[in-house]
């Protein structure tokens, strides 16, 4: 099945006003590489003043709370990313996950929450180093999308496989362990939801830049990239996304 690949940005604790000169750059390059979709998801407190400065262009949250409102102090709700702008969200990075101690379960409630308001998702799941080596990494990983899938809903949503030890490491996993790693999340995805799954992307993250997004995005199943510290900057995100068209399928 033909899959628009989808390039999308994760600045995480960074970007202040004085960083939408780079919001624009990239937005502004983006909307002239029309085969591929680009998005940056960026701090919560940068949402409005992104979506103001670049209309039309992707913004999204990095994550969101599972209920819709409530007595939730520090939290952001899907209904209130929408209202600042956001057409997406990520949910389940594994930072979030390690770090906030986030279950499959609250990964799931939270991607759910946000396909309900009208978001797109970008679901990640990724193994450590140490499951990589003992050879379980593609059994633990299935097993975590499975859990973490929404119920009912495929639509807006997208999957983002990021081996924790190669984020922001500079290490990457081989062509062939990308490629059986993306198969089998193909697989889990059409068990879940049919032949719809076929339609869902599944992006690659970890450690992502230009001199390795064309060969990454040439495997079967990689429809794109979550890329962290290389969306900062407009001259090191622009090439990767060029690199999407250059290998759109």
């Amino acid at each position: 099945m033909k899959r628009r690949k989808l390039v999308a940005g994760n600045w995480k604790m960074n970007g202040v006003t004085a960083d939408l000169g780079e919001v624009a750059a990239i937005a502004d390059a983006a909307r002239d590489i029309a085969e591929v979709d680009a998005a940056l998801c960026l701090p919560a407190t940068l949402i409005e003043r992104a979506t103001c400065a670049v209309p039309g262009f992707a913004i999204g949250g990095q994550d969101v709370h599972q209920a819709q409102s409530g007595a939730h102090t520090g939290c952001i709700s899907a209904a209130m990313l929408f209202d600042a702008g956001a057409s997406l969200t990520i949910v389940g990075h594994s930072e979030r996950r390690e770090a906030q101690c986030e279950s499959d379960g609250i990964v799931r409630a939270k991607s759910e929450a946000a396909l309900a308001t009208g978001l797109a998702v970008i679901l990640c799941v990724g193994e450590s180093e140490s499951v990589r080596d003992s050879g379980k990494a593609v059994a633990t990983v299935d097993s975590q999308l499975a859990a973490s899938l929404p119920k009912d809903s495929h639509r807006r949503l997208a999957i983002a496989y990021e081996p924790i030890w190669a984020i922001g490491t500079g290490k990457v996993p081989s062509i062939a362990d990308i490629a059986e790693m993306h198969a089998a999340l193909r697989k889990r995805l059409i068990a879940t939801y049919g032949e719809a799954g076929e339609g869902v992307r599944i992006l690659y993250g970890g450690s992502v830049k230009a001199s390795n997004a064309a060969e990454i995005f040439a495997i079967e199943n990689v429809d794109g990239a979550l890329v962290g510290g290389a969306s900062l900057k407009a001259a090191d995100f622009i090439p990767i996304i060029e690199a999407g068209a250059h290998t759109a399928t």
